[in-house]
């Protein structure tokens, strides 16, 4: 299928083909109809990408302040990899459409295939051709209302939800500043509440269109007419409301709020508009200032917009998804039109040229409407949903697994590379691990499989796959994929895992293996139904040059050890899919089994027992790993340090001896009075052992030799990071089992 897309490094348009996502359970799969542009915010985020690195950073300063903090962590080379693949890779365009549904995920049961529906979302609605669309972010059309004109439902929820902001009573009268797209249904929705609506912009083609459809009476805002009307329709007092659905980087719409709002009057910001309040003027009236988040509650909360939960209605009247319905009905009756805002209808060919020509200003228009072929007989994206599965009974493996990388499958010639599929290119995937992968010799990108097209074809284009596409069956029934690396969120590791481990292939999962005893229990029921064993997970700290060295430099010992591992991990933001523990497990489950693998490796031994404590709150969590030699291991996970201290340091202490690691910068071994060894004074980076890690994997993939890491050890880390759960709830040391 096609879509609009934009590279934000370089700025270019594209109209991209990409393979049709799949249908994940809880949404739905639509063909647009017809998709809008509206010209004033997205044109803001086309110019922004034309921007200079310069123009860039200026223009969003939290962006910077993130990589300056991620140079501190992660230092310069990862973090120019990860910031240089964003900014290098295409990103969508659009967030208002219409379309047909034509496939119903499992979950949802308000709408059938066949039924028209309007959609919302700059990560769902988007210009393309097919967009698999969840529960809450879509409505669906009422009867006689064109496809057209229902592609308004996301921007007129932008406008609604302005409108409710500023809580308009009959008989009040407000000032709309900007008449772009959202003003001009901002003074529609507010005639339609019965409020007299005066209107403000520069542009008298657009003041003349705000008259006809609200009966707005509008003026230049530069003009002194315009307080004049404002003082005869309100008695000298000044407007109630004041509604800023103003772009740009002048100060004049919140100076001329402040001018004609009568005391005590609100003013809600719909738009992008710079807001340095003139204090005294908003002090001496007393001004109640308001933003107006999108389309309404539920806007950036995941639990609602992606896992479908719904507000109650007792509680919020009007979220996201009744907004948007709403509005369409306020269409359908007739009470707001939008027949003469869509000044211009485009083919979804022609796409990339409407875009340039607004950017260049040939096309001038409110807003401007796609309209795309009618339904083709395309093949049919499969389900990206993982179905749940029973875990079946474990046992031990009934036949030894095969030594050739592939089981089953053809033998692969001994110089031939080895094809590798990836499931997920997020970030660390196509910042840590591709960037090493693409250029290897050895290594054939067979396929890349996602469940959203633009990642996949991103990752095509970046690190050349021979494909992209959304069928995980089949790439996994692909005899000549020798190896599966699973890089997606969390909750999907252990099912994903099981599955190619059943199909037969090699698998590298990222950390972690699994979030519960049951998921665990489940792989390794695959590895015993299988035979198939050749199992890696990215525990790659093991296989980092300098702490390896440090440790052949400390030597054997033979006594007891003592490791001290401290990980300041820091806060996360407001909205990270980390924070989500109901579907994602704890931050610690996530990537605390990093630190166990490391602390085993060094112990040389798997432990025995854990004991974990927290702080009120969860911010510090210690957790203490007890060994069979009598070694100890003490993890302190803390989230609330300061950014500018190192992420790792770590001391082993043994036989008279210390081993020292500065967050994989300097390491040193100290003996009796002196420090014995030092690692570089003039360190290269921070070489955490991806790249030998996967040479490792590799190495065993092609040669069919022992995984990098042995499989029980593996669990014995996994296992290990679970029962720090379990001994937080019953506040008890945990005795870990032996081999499962």
């Amino acid at each position: 299928m096609k879509q609009v897309v934009q590279n934000y490094r370089s700025g270019e348009l594209a109209l991209l083909d990409v393979p049709v996502p799949g249908c994940k359970p809880g949404g739905v799969l639509v063909r647009s109809a017809n998709s809008l542009i509206s010209t004033g915010t997205e044109l803001m985020k086309v110019s922004e990408a034309g921007m200079s690195m310069l123009g860039k950073a200026r223009s969003r300063p939290d962006q910077v302040a993130k990589v300056v903090q991620s140079v501190a962590a992660n230092g310069v080379p990862a973090t120019y990899r990860k910031v240089m693949g964003k900014l290098d890779s295409y990103t969508p365009l659009g967030y208002s459409l219409c379309g047909v549904v034509e496939q119903v995920g499992t979950g949802v049961d308000d709408v059938a295939v066949g039924d028209l529906v309007a959609c919302a979302g700059n990560e769902h609605a988007l210009h393309a051709e097919v967009n698999w669309v969840p529960k809450n972010l879509y409505a669906r059309v009422p009867d006689g209302l064109a496809a057209p004109h229902a592609a308004f439902g996301t921007v007129g929820s932008i406008a609604l939800h302005g409108v409710r902001r500023g809580e308009p009573q009959l008989g009040d009268v407000a000032l709309v500043v900007g008449l772009g797209l959202i003003g001009q249904l901002v003074a529609q929705l507010l005639a339609a509440s019965g409020v007299r609506v005066v209107g403000a912009d520069p542009d008298p083609v657009r003041r003349d269109l705000a008259a006809r459809l609200s009966g707005a009476a509008c003026g230049d805002p530069a003009d002194a007419g315009l307080a004049a009307t404002v003082a005869e329709l309100t008695g000298g007092h000044g407007v109630d409301q004041v509604y800023l659905a103003a772009g740009g980087g002048s100060n004049q719409p919140v100076e001329l709020a402040a001018r004609l709002s009568r005391d005590r009057g609100r003013v809600v910001d719909i738009g992008k508009c710079r807001l340095d309040l003139p204090w005294n003027a908003y002090y001496e009236k007393e001004l109640d200032v308001r933003f107006s988040r999108s389309y309404g509650p539920g806007r950036y909360d995941p639990a609602y917009e992606l896992e479908g939960r719904d507000y109650p209605i007792g509680y919020v009247r009007w979220t996201e998804r009744r907004n948007l319905a709403c509005f369409l009905d306020l269409l359908a009756r007739g009470r707001v039109d939008v027949a003469p805002l869509a000044s211009h209808t485009a083919d979804f060919d022609d796409a990339v040229e409407t875009y340039r020509r607004l950017r260049d200003g040939d096309l001038k228009a409110v807003a401007v409407l796609f309209r795309y072929p009618e339904a083709a007989a395309e093949t049919q994206a499969p389900a990206a949903a993982v179905p749940a599965a029973a875990v079946p009974a474990l046992g031990a493996p009934a036949v030894a697994a095969p030594r050739d990388g592939t089981v089953p499958g053809p033998v692969r010639a001994a110089k031939a590379p080895v094809r590798l599929a990836f499931v997920g290119a997020g970030n660390y995937a196509t910042s840590m691990l591709l960037p090493h992968l693409s250029p290897h010799d050895g290594v054939e990108l067979a396929a890349v499989v996602t469940t959203t097209a633009l990642s996949a074809a991103n990752a095509q284009r970046k690190f050349g796959f021979a494909e992209a596409t959304t069928d995980l069956d089949a790439v996994l029934g692909d005899p000549s994929v020798d190896a599966v690396f699973v890089v997606t969120r969390h909750s999907s590791h252990a099912e994903l895992t099981r599955r190619a481990l059943l199909a037969g292939k090699a698998v590298f999962v990222e950390k972690p293996l699994a979030l519960t005893e049951d998921e665990l229990d489940g792989v390794l029921a695959a590895v015993a139904e299988s035979g198939n064993d050749r199992l890696q997970v990215g525990f790659n700290r093991r296989f980092a040059p300098l702490l390896r060295e440090a440790r052949r430099q400390f030597g054997a010992r033979t006594g007891p050890a003592s490791l001290r591992y401290l990980v300041n991990a820091g806060r996360l933001e407001n909205g990270s899919w980390y924070l989500r523990q109901d579907a994602e497990g704890t931050r610690f489950a996530g990537e605390g089994g990093h630190f166990v693998d490391t602390a085993s490796w060094l112990l040389g031994a798997d432990p025995v027992s854990v004991y974990a404590v927290a702080s009120p709150g969860g911010e510090h969590l210690q957790v203490v790993l007890r060994y069979p030699d009598g070694s100890t291991a003490t993890l302190s996970y803390v989230t609330a340090g300061p950014p500018g201290f190192p992420k790792e340091t770590l001391d082993l202490v043994a036989d008279g001896k210390a081993l020292r690691l500065d967050d994989f910068v300097r390491a040193a071994v100290y003996e009796g009075r002196r420090k014995r060894w030092a690692g570089p004074r003039l360190p290269r980076g921070r070489d955490k052992g991806q790249r030998a890690e996967l040479e490792a994997f590799l190495r065993a993939v092609r040669t069919g030799g022992p995984m990098p890491v042995p499989l029980p050890s593996l669990v014995a880390t996994t296992a290990a990071t679970l029962a720090v759960r379990t001994g937080l709830a019953g506040g008890a040391p945990v005795t870990l089992a032996g081999p499962r």
